[in-house]
């Protein structure tokens, strides 16, 4: 049995200009332990894929389907129930750890309260705890340095605070959404060599939302690519990257800038992202497809499961790959 289990999870913004729909019938599940990636542009839905299950969306916004996690279901939970599982069962890396951490207070004081409201330690007892942790996310001298402020640290240093923080009541799952943006590469390594230690270490299952497929490759056993809110495809890692089966998920990885080739510029994926309110009744990636047919505009192609891969496309893989 999956750690969490979403099926058909649809998340639908009330707006003055009409409904948005952020995400569009998504079902994926991840087991204890695992990596998964989920990618694809800005807009495609990842985030508030994430936001919905953890129930933190914005107040114009529903959600329906299901997040079946233990055996109990997220989407209908009470707020105080899902206040119990957030921190303790479930945590969540933000993409920007400036806005994330309270700037008025000490790293020491907010570290401390997840642990004394989660497992009631006093606090001493959680601040030492807390620095503890910051030295495993690499914090240099950890035990002086906890007692700072926020903006006492640089980016990459904020951005393992986070980590150590969503780290402390040793989650079951951790959803990490752009961990690494606005990061330079070399810390980009160094936070996600940190992430691959303590995946070790805990045994946490992660999910990496992320639209760099950089991040991806090294770390996530198995991706899933949206687009329009839906799943265009989901496979193995590695699997995925070698032979991409979807018109979407191909055009992704043309646009990545690799050392074996000798393109002299950038493939990129033709025309614009979909609107989310005025979404095509079939593909929503049909307007931009170059191998797009007739029916694709009208007709939206089921997501179907071909041996190890889903994917929802009307061609065949193998006229895809070809």
């Amino acid at each position: 049995m999956a750690l969490l289990e979403i099926e058909d999870l649809k998340v639908t913004f009330k707006t003055a200009d009409g409904d948005v729909n952020a995400v569009n019938g998504v079902s994926f599940g991840i087991d204890a332990g695992e990596t998964l990636a989920i990618v694809g542009e800005s807009g495609s839905g990842k985030s508030q894929t994430a936001f919905a299950t953890m129930g933190i969306l914005a107040q114009n916004g529903r959600a329906t389907g299901s997040a079946m996690f233990d055996g109990r279901d997220l989407l209908t939970m009470k707020q105080r129930d899902l206040n119990k599982i957030r921190s303790r069962d479930i945590a969540m890396i933000f993409q920007d750890p400036m806005t994330s951490l309270n700037p008025y207070l000490r790293i020491s004081d907010q570290m401390a309260e997840v642990l004394q409201i989660h497992k009631g330690m006093s606090k001493r007892n959680a601040v030492r705890e807390a620095a503890i942790m910051l030295d495993a996310v690499k914090i240099p001298d950890a035990k002086n340095r906890i007692t700072m402020y926020p903006h006492e640290f640089s980016g990459g240093m904020r951005q393992r605070i986070m980590i150590a923080m969503s780290l402390l009541c040793q989650p079951k799952l951790l959803i990490a959404d752009e961990p690494t943006t606005a990061l330079d590469v070399t810390v980009q390594a160094q936070i996600m060599d940190v992430l691959s230690d303590l995946r070790r270490d805990l045994g946490t299952a992660v999910i990496l939302i992320t639209h760099d497929l950089g991040v991806v490759a090294g770390f996530c056993d198995r991706t899933l690519v949206m687009y329009g809110g839906q799943v265009m495809e989901e496979a193995e890692t590695g699997a995925l990257f070698k032979t991409p089966t979807h018109p979407y998920t191909k055009g992704l990885l043309r646009a990545v800038p690799r050392l074996d080739r000798d393109d002299a510029a950038l493939q990129t994926i033709a025309g614009e992202p979909p609107d989310m309110s005025r979404l095509p009744v079939g593909c929503p990636f049909s307007p931009r497809c170059d191998v797009v047919m007739d029916h694709c505009p009208t007709v939206r192609p089921p997501l179907e499961t071909e041996g190890n891969r889903r994917r929802a496309c009307h061609l065949s893989a193998d006229e895809v790959t070809s």
